[in-house]
């Protein structure tokens, strides 16, 4: 059996790259960005972005997810203090990078569900990293969440209310009361 060939018009990769970045930087500087803008600063029709995405932030979502593909840390010092500092080093001082965007995102997904579940999806898997290197060091699941919600909490928190993301030393900082929480009461 033969199959059928593909009928629509398949994305242009080298198109799609100019939306995904027009779009990122656009959003940058406006949150009200339209699609007619996008489309202008990528060099492509409108129509080329209603055919392949929904709506502008369904753009956002999919440039700031490779974004994040690209850069999730996972390092491997061999030890806790080594790994949970250079994670959440890395994590917080390219924050302020993102900050307009995930502020974007994050009120979108407030009215769309599509929005919240991939950024959930997205959270989750940002998660399942750290957890993951808690875990490896012997970090039992309890305190491993409490550690998660807290690095998390406080990145979200300072996302949200537009203050400055952590800087590389006081990241450091953070990750040591976050190990010192871990250790056990004498």
């Amino acid at each position: 059996m033969t199959t059928r060939p593909h009928t629509g018009r398949r994305r242009n990769e080298a198109a799609r790259e100019a939306v995904l970045d027009a779009a990122v930087r656009l959003f940058r500087e406006d949150p009200d960005v339209t699609v007619a803008a996008i489309a202008a600063a990528a060099g492509v029709g409108k129509q080329t972005l209603y055919r392949w995405w929904p709506t502008k932030y369904a753009i956002l979502l999919e440039a700031f997810i490779e974004m994040g593909r690209a850069v999730v840390p996972e390092p491997d010092t061999g030890t806790l203090d080594g790994d949970l500092t250079a994670f959440l080093t890395a994590t917080f001082t390219r924050a302020d990078e993102v900050a307009p965007l995930l502020r974007t995102l994050m009120a979108e997904a407030q009215r769309d569900p599509a929005t919240l579940t991939t950024l959930q999806d997205f959270t989750d898997r940002r998660r399942a990293v750290l957890r993951g290197l808690l875990t490896r060091h012997g970090v039992g699941a309890e305190d491993a969440e409490a550690v998660l919600d807290q690095a998390y909490g406080v990145l979200w928190y300072r996302l949200l209310l537009d203050r400055p993301a952590l800087t590389g030393e006081q990241a450091a900082a953070f990750a040591q009361r976050l190990l010192r929480q871990l250790k056990p009461a004498r």
